[in-house]
């Protein structure tokens, strides 16, 4: 069996993060935590990630800045965002692969990530 693949999920909100986590692995990820963006950009400095799930309103930066940050540094790995409002400030998706709401189902997120982790090279 191949290494599990490792996500890096970044929510401000703990409860949601923890649920996620939760359903995550419990589908064969390693999950790596962080509670606001700059936690989150540090452990992408310093872990290797294999995709991203990322929640758009934080305090500090917003999840926009931090995916943009996340691609400069490496353009490759996919990144979800997410967030509990359809509708996100103007270019708030820009440097994402994919966006859902946190109303979506968890089969939707569980499916998007291995739709972009096949097709990531």
């Amino acid at each position: 069996m191949g290494q599990k693949k490792v996500l890096l999920c970044i929510d401000d909100e703990r409860v949601g993060l923890r649920v996620r986590k939760l359903i995550l692995e419990k589908n064969g990820y390693s999950v790596i935590t962080a509670e606001d963006g700059e936690q989150g950009l540090e452990l992408f400095k310093t872990q290797q990630v294999d995709a991203v799930v990322l929640d758009f309103f934080m305090p500090g930066q917003d999840g926009g800045e931090v995916a943009k940050q996340m691609k400069a540094m490496r353009p490759n790995v996919p990144i979800i965002l997410l967030s509990a409002f359809y509708s996100l400030p103007e270019g708030a998706t820009e440097g994402v692969d994919a966006f859902l709401t946190k109303g979506d189902s968890p089969e939707k997120l569980l499916r998007k990530i291995s739709e972009l982790l096949k097709v990531a090279p």
